[in-house]
């Protein structure tokens, strides 16, 4: 059987870093590569940053998104860099963030983490804003393929608290999705592991996670903080965020990185950069 994503995920960490570079062909970055916004210069994207980062880093994301506008032959494009990760044995995170209810939600589910997919990823970010109860169709396959998920519960975007910060009955809405996370990851915190049910916090949300009193510690929820470089996040700030959680958190940069593409050996020392900068944090943090 296929070992749960916590665990793949803990070991893929502890050998290459806590670090997650993203796969984001948005128009500017194409640009800046010297390449065509057409679905040719977006698999010739995909193809270098799946030559810089398989086998070398814990985790890759690929936004979903920018494949997607390409229509069908862009899925195609981010089928085929699914399969490249898989096959250089480095785990792919699809950033797709969805969110439904009831059988559509069953059906995202199957697209990403289901066997036979050909969208089939290791994990997937999802949106709980329909309640967290409406995750249960993905939650439940992704245990039972050894998948995992990581659920949006503190964004750096400015829109954010004004849902995520709102309180109910004496709790904000950001601690409802810690202790939905935390209840599906009670196995692996009995055991002293790490889940496979995680949580987006971006990197520059500050002292939120103080401010709403969130136990993330306590979740044994490996925690994805987008937004390193570029948008401000530091690993200073991941320190000051994420205090004793720290250890759980697997950092992720995506236009920081990328800067330094086209060339596929540049793209890798950026990459192993941003990993070895984290990996000695971490190792800080345990100590």
């Amino acid at each position: 059987m296929t070992p749960p994503f916590g665990t793949r995920l803990r070991a893929a960490m502890d050998a290459h870093g806590p670090f997650c570079p993203g796969i984001d062909p948005h128009p500017a970055l194409l640009q800046a590569w010297g390449l065509a916004d057409t679905v040719d210069g977006l698999e010739r994207f995909a193809e270098a940053c799946v030559a810089a980062f398989g086998g070398h880093v814990a985790c890759v994301k690929p936004q979903s998104a920018f494949f997607e506008r390409f229509g069908s032959r862009g899925v195609a494009v981010l089928e085929r860099t699914l399969a490249g990760l898989r096959d250089a044995g480095t785990l792919a995170l699809l950033d797709a963030k969805r969110g439904d209810i009831g059988t559509t939600m069953a059906g995202y589910a199957q697209a990403y983490l289901a066997d036979d997919s050909p969208l089939r990823a290791d994990a997937v970010t999802l949106s709980p804003y329909l309640g967290y109860g409406s995750l249960r169709p993905a939650l439940d396959l992704a245990a039972a393929t050894g998948r995992g998920v990581f659920v949006l519960t503190l964004t750096s975007n400015p829109e954010g608290p004004s849902v995520q910060h709102a309180v109910r009955a004496g709790e904000s809405v950001a601690a409802s999705m810690v202790a939905g996370v935390s209840a599906d990851n009670a196995r692996a915190r009995a055991e002293g592991t790490l889940g496979s049910v995680g949580m987006v916090l971006g990197a520059t949300v500050g002292g939120a996670v103080h401010e709403l009193g969130l136990d993330l510690a306590g979740s044994a929820a490996p925690l994805l903080a987008p937004g390193l470089g570029a948008q401000g996040g530091t690993p200073q700030g991941l320190r000051a965020a994420f205090g004793e959680a720290l250890p759980q958190v697997l950092g992720s940069s995506s236009r920081e990185v990328l800067s330094a593409g086209p060339d596929v050996t540049a793209l890798r020392a950026a990459a192993r950069s941003a990993a070895e900068s984290l990996g000695a944090l971490a190792t800080a943090a345990r100590s």
